[in-house]
């Protein structure tokens, strides 16, 4: 396996880490906006942010590691911020 070959695996295992632990953040958005009829929750809302927090982390090293393109790392954060946005617009709402 030449070195180019073993970058490109390694950041294509970087990039599919990132993506499972977004999905488990995902995950938690959604229920959540299952949820909403229950009342606003200070701990969950800590726990999310928390959890994204950890991947913005995670996904700086991968950048600064060159294992993902900063691009790539911004466009998972944009999807889930854009989530966790119309989650909180819909928890607002139900005040």
């Amino acid at each position: 396996m030449s070195s180019s070959d073993l970058l490109l695996s390694l950041s294509q295992k970087a990039l599919h880490l990132l993506q499972e632990d977004a999905d488990k953040i995902e995950k938690l958005i959604e229920v959540q906006m299952e949820n909403l009829a229950t009342r606003k929750c200070p701990l969950y809302e800590e726990v999310l942010d928390t959890q994204m927090y950890g991947l913005s982390r995670e996904i700086d090293f991968a950048i600064r590691a060159e294992l993902i393109t900063e691009i790539a790392g911004k466009q998972i954060m944009m999807k889930l911020e854009r989530n966790l946005a119309q989650l909180y617009e819909a928890l607002n709402k139900k005040e």
